[in-house]
């Protein structure tokens, strides 16, 4: 097949919808399969571009036998609303005038998480008379409320009927679990046009036995307890708990302990300033580190943390980074509510806390810390789930017969 795949975010940015279409087209290229990604340029969550891209009207580069396009858009950092949402549009129409230009395909998708994305691939799709694939990953406007960028307006609302317009143009929905399924039969999609392909890891990169002595080091963590949390450090995350933890572990004399934040995002130099304010050196700020490094990160780690604001959309989440972690046998302590409780207690593969709750954070760390053999037995519970769930070779084949079926019946008609 001839795919073309239409996403805000991909490869070298370490974002979760970036990592999951590197990973999936990559594997696709490799099956025989011609592949386009229209993207823009890395900047993610700065906003800043990385070096070795200029952010130009149309830039090409190949990424592991993908044919990777990348079109001029206005950046912005991942923080407020006005600024984003321009970069959101300006992309959807320099997108969606790359994907009238490339070679004709078989199939069109297009990703959230931001529906403008979706949009462009929509409107490839109906002018070109292709099929459409709508990936949702995030639900837009819903998810922007929920972290408090936006409140009730008439924006909002014709952002909800933009939304509903296009999962009516969708030929297949595919998302990434059963949460998000469900929200979606709610807003009436039909569940003949639902699919799930949840996301997964790469099982060659993340394995145990990656050394992280050499991160450690770097940020003085030899010697320590580490909890981590590896990722975007944005509105969503709800990460103040970090702060209120450390100061907590600050009165039981337990600076045996480090939380570190792997990452980059919007609230990070909010969150390195309170830490400083109290005198907090337990909390460690790495910054963002380059994409292949993750591993080492994580490895770096003697337990990882997955954390999100405590809101009912957030219920339907299941963040990639506890496949990461899994995959690499480090026990996981879960802030989130709802289908990712329930695939913690499906894999048996860490501890879960009420979100934004400092005190059940302490708890869930104080007893890790103490008891070696359950950190062991729940990272060797995780890595065995993601192998027969999450691992993006089985993921990457089921999502391609999906689009082969719905190539076929095209051909048919």
């Amino acid at each position: 097949m001839r795919i073309l795949f239409i996403t805000h975010y991909f490869h070298p940015e370490g974002n979760a919808p970036a990592t999951r279409i590197h990973q999936l087209t990559r594997r696709w290229a490799r099956a025989g399969h011609d592949i386009t990604v229209i993207t823009a340029v890395p900047n993610v969550p700065s906003g800043i571009v990385y070096e070795g891209y200029r952010n130009r009207w149309r830039q090409n580069e190949q990424v592991e036998g993908v044919d990777v396009v990348r079109v001029w858009t206005y950046l912005a950092a991942n923080a407020g609303t006005v600024r984003r949402i321009l970069s959101y549009l300006s992309f959807m129409l320099t997108s969606a005038v790359a994907g009238l230009r490339a070679p004709q395909p078989d199939i069109v998708i297009a990703t959230s998480p931001q529906f403008f994305c979706g949009w462009a691939g929509r409107i490839v799709a109906r002018l070109r008379r292709l099929p459409f694939v709508l990936e949702v990953r995030d639900l837009w406007p819903e998810s922007i409320v929920a972290v408090g960028a936006m409140r009730s307006s008439p924006l909002l609302r014709i952002l909800g009927w933009l939304e509903r317009r296009l999962y009516d143009g969708a030929a297949i929905i595919v998302t990434v679990g059963p949460g998000y399924a469900r929200k979606l039969l709610e807003r009436g999609v039909d569940e003949d046009r639902i699919r799930i392909v949840p996301n997964g890891v790469d099982l060659n990169a993340f394995a145990p036995g990656v050394d992280g002595s050499r991160l450690r080091a770097e940020f003085g963590l030899e010697d320590r307890f580490v909890c981590a949390f590896a990722g975007t450090i944005g509105m969503a995350s709800g990460l103040d708990v970090i702060v209120r933890a450390a100061e907590l572990l600050h009165r039981r004399s337990r600076d045996d302990i480090r939380i570190a934040l792997i990452g980059d995002g919007a609230q990070k130099s909010r969150l390195q300033q309170a830490a400083a304010e109290a005198g907090l050196s337990s909390v460690v700020f790495t910054g963002r580190l380059a994409k292949d490094r993750m591993p080492e990160a994580i490895a770096a780690a003697d337990v990882c943390l997955v954390h999100l604001k405590r809101t009912e959309l957030f219920k339907t989440v299941l963040p990639s980074k506890i496949f990461e972690a899994a995959a690499m046998r480090r026990p996981i302590i879960l802030g989130v509510e709802g289908a990712a409780a329930d695939w913690l207690e499906a894999a048996q593969a860490g501890i879960a806390i009420e979100p934004e709750n400092e005190e059940a954070l302490v708890d869930a760390v104080l007893r890790l810390a103490a008891e070696p053999s359950l950190r062991s037995r729940l990272g060797s519970n995780g890595r065995s789930f993601v192998e027969h769930h999450h691992d993006y070779e089985l993921l990457a084949a089921h999502y391609l017969d999906i689009l082969s079926q719905l190539a076929d019946g095209r051909q048919a008609r």
